[in-house]
């Protein structure tokens, strides 16, 4: 039992780096795009600039929209009890099954760690939402494979 809760820190701590440094990423991009637009004189190419300034907006709206997401993946991220006991499982469960062990989590995907292969998932995910409420002894199916729950914590 606490070495569950010990692998929930541990990939909770990795979900929240990686989350932390998309969300840095992405404001010193916008960064870099207002302090071009400042930068940015209008030459005598006047449709050369209008292009490259629209290009600037589309780039900083892109990258403005995947802020927005990162930003609400880390609240529901925080979200997270880690010290929360539940027989069934939700944000935060460390479940293990016939087909691996899953973090509900952030959808980070595979992960190793001390020798371990982990999946970060989403609740939101599509094995999320399967597993979402279920219990130890619970079978579920996912992509025509049964996947038998082993053990929830």
């Amino acid at each position: 039992m606490q070495e569950d809760l010990n692998i929930k820190a541990d990939l909770f701590k990795l979900c929240e780096t990686s989350i932390r440094t998309r969300i840095k990423t992405l404001e010193e991009a916008l960064q870099s795009i207002a302090e071009s637009r400042d930068n940015e004189t209008k030459s005598s190419a006047g449709d050369k600039y209008e292009t490259g300034r629209a290009m600037m907006q589309i780039e900083e709206a892109k990258n403005s929209t995947q802020l927005a997401q990162a930003q609400e993946v880390m609240h529901e991220l925080m979200r997270i009890d880690l010290n929360g006991q539940s027989s069934s499982i939700g944000l935060g469960s460390l479940v293990k099954t016939s087909g691996g062990t899953y973090f509900l989590a952030i959808g980070l995907g595979k992960v190793h760690w001390e020798g371990q292969l982990y999946f970060c998932i989403s609740v939101n995910s599509p094995i999320g939402q399967l597993l979402l409420h279920k219990k130890a002894g619970d079978i579920v199916v996912f992509n025509g494979k049964k996947i038998q729950i082993e053990a929830v914590s």
